[in-house]
């Protein structure tokens, strides 16, 4: 690659951080007062998987939950591949994240108790105590409204609004690799730049648009995953896809989630007939963990050969129905739906990337200087299936803890130090006249992703999708080889690379657990207990 006057300048930050949910968000309010930082974001600052989270954050607030109770809901729910350390540092410190967004002012819902407010806490599938705290059913909202506000409010903070990374740049004078950057694409102009720093936090959120039905919004197309790989990072447990069991069957929805709280306060998962279910797959009934629950509605819709179950929570009060969900009631009636009144119809869809880069207790990676937070991120917290309203409190817990050890170290690379890597060379590359291309390839990688690595899964048809998805990988790798590179184009460079771990991941866990359901080894192997599924990427060329 070779410089020419038309190169954009060169960007230098202390901290790089490719994300802004509640996991960048997070480490870059703690990083600001020490260290210049930069938050990319693919649109707007706030748009983001953590916006649409409506449950909560799980944390021990009462005096009648415990620690020991939370760490051992949170191990029944990871199927024996939780790893303790992880889960007991996460809880203990769940209670202070909790305070930390207080401070900050996240509005949280209370309730009069003994004459004084208290947080309201409410209980979902999986706990055995009513320990998350929440803001209405619009958690996710307040938490990164809030994180926003006070970004904006931090001068050390530089946000680029719509602009994606495309790679990592990764210097590896003498055979040892560091990270010193990222490739960024401005969605305005198109323009590739380079962005330096000693640094790198990826807090890209998980990879749910690999499938075709899906609760996340649309840049979950695993981002961060595919990077980190293509840099030489292990990546663990990618087979476990938890499906969440409730997003609204309706056309127009577009996968609009019904909070698990919406179970935790009672709510009924009934056939057409209104029969109740649940209880003939587990006595939890409705509060099982999400695995059970989802794979429960996929076995009763493919037995009877219907589109949607329906989950019904009319018995209880309007008005109590109306102060608890105001935002899913309010939205379901722009879809013909009185939740007060009648049952919702509800399918499952894919909502929450359980595996991921691999990090250690300070969210550091395999490569020096590269850090990952939040859904992005294997941390051993949630093992074979993720315990409801975990996953904010990880984001909180590892971005503190990421900016923690960023910033005990005692004499950091300076930005002005770093080596100058090529600029991004596009000389011999053209615009494309085929965008169908990519539209195509995506809507085929989404489907066969559905019909042969979902819920319920068959070794032969985990093969059948490894050897198209290494047809589309080659397809795309030609495609990104000749054309200039856009938005759509990155994504599914990163999910054709991201479907393509999942399956390797899922062939190579020969047995059913948590969320990998395999008919072909139908039983829990105890044998693997404590083992993730780890794959190494090939060396770099």
């Amino acid at each position: 690659m070779t410089a020419t006057q038309m190169d954009p300048p060169v960007e230098r930050f202390d901290v790089l951080i490719i994300g802004s949910g509640a996991s960048g968000l997070t480490a870059a309010l703690h990083l600001a007062p020490f260290r210049r930082v930069a938050v990319l974001s693919k649109g707007p600052v706030d748009e983001g998987s953590t916006r649409y989270a409506q449950g909560g954050i799980s944390a021990v607030l009462d005096k009648a939950d415990s620690f020991d109770a939370h760490v051992a809901d949170t191990l029944d729910a990871g199927a024996g591949l939780c790893e303790i350390d992880a889960v007991r540092r996460t809880v203990a410190a769940g209670p202070e994240a909790i305070q930390w967004l207080l401070g900050l002012g996240v509005p949280f819902t209370r309730e009069a108790h003994e004459g004084r407010s208290r947080l309201h806490l409410t209980r979902e599938g999986g706990h055995s105590a009513r320990r998350v705290a929440h803001a209405a059913d619009a958690t996710g909202q307040a938490i990164e409204d809030t994180l926003v506000h006070t970004l904006r409010e931090r001068p050390r903070i530089d946000v680029f609004e719509r602009h994606m990374a495309v790679d990592l740049i990764v210097h590896r004078a003498g055979g040892s690799p560091r990270v010193i950057g990222a490739y960024v694409q401005d969605g305005k102009t198109r323009q590739v730049q380079t962005v330096l720093a000693p640094v790198v936090i990826l807090a890209t959120g998980g990879a749910s648009k690999v499938y075709l039905y899906s609760s996340n919004p649309d840049g979950a197309t695993g981002d961060g995953i595919a990077m980190a790989w293509r840099a030489g990072c292990r990546v663990a447990n990618m087979e476990f896809m938890q499906f969440h069991p409730t997003c609204l069957f309706h056309p127009k929805a577009k996968s609009f989630l019904i909070s698990e709280a919406v179970r935790g306060e009672g709510g009924h998962l009934l056939l057409p007939g209104g029969e109740r279910f649940m209880e003939r797959f587990d006595r939890r009934a409705e509060l099982a963990p999400r695995d059970i629950v989802a794979r429960a509605i996929d076995h009763e819709m493919k037995r009877l050969g219907i589109d949607c179950v329906y989950l019904d929570i009319s018995h209880r009060p309007p008005e109590f129905v109306r102060e608890h969900f105001p935002t899913i009631h309010q939205r379901c009636l722009q879809y013909g739906f009185d939740m007060t009144a009648e049952p919702l119809p509800v399918v499952p869809a894919a909502h929450y990337t359980c595996g991921g880069v691999m990090v250690n207790r300070h969210g550091q990676t395999d490569i020096p200087g590269l850090y990952a937070a939040g859904e992005v991120s294997y941390t051993g917290l949630h093992g074979a299936n993720r315990m409801a309203s975990n996953s904010l409190l990880e984001c909180l817990v590892y971005a503190r803890a990421a900016a923690d050890h960023i910033l005990s170290v005692a004499d950091p690379l300076r930005p002005e130090s770093l080596p100058q890597p090529p600029n991004w060379d596009e000389s011999r590359v053209t615009d494309s006249d085929e965008e169908v291309v990519v539209s195509h390839d995506w809507d085929e990688l989404r489907r066969l992703m559905w019909d042969y690595v979902g819920i319920v899964r068959r070794r032969d048809r985990l093969l059948r999708a490894q050897r198209r998805i290494g047809v589309l990988m080659d397809e795309v790798h030609e495609y990104y080889s000749h054309y200039r590179i856009t938005p759509d184009l990155i994504e599914l460079r990163n999910l054709v690379l991201v479907a393509d771990i999942i399956v390797n991941s899922a062939l190579e866990r020969r047995e059913s657990r948590g969320l990998h359901y395999i008919r072909d080894y139908p039983e829990r192997n105890p044998a693997l207990d404590g083992q993730p599924t780890v794959l190494t990427p090939p060396p770099p060329t």
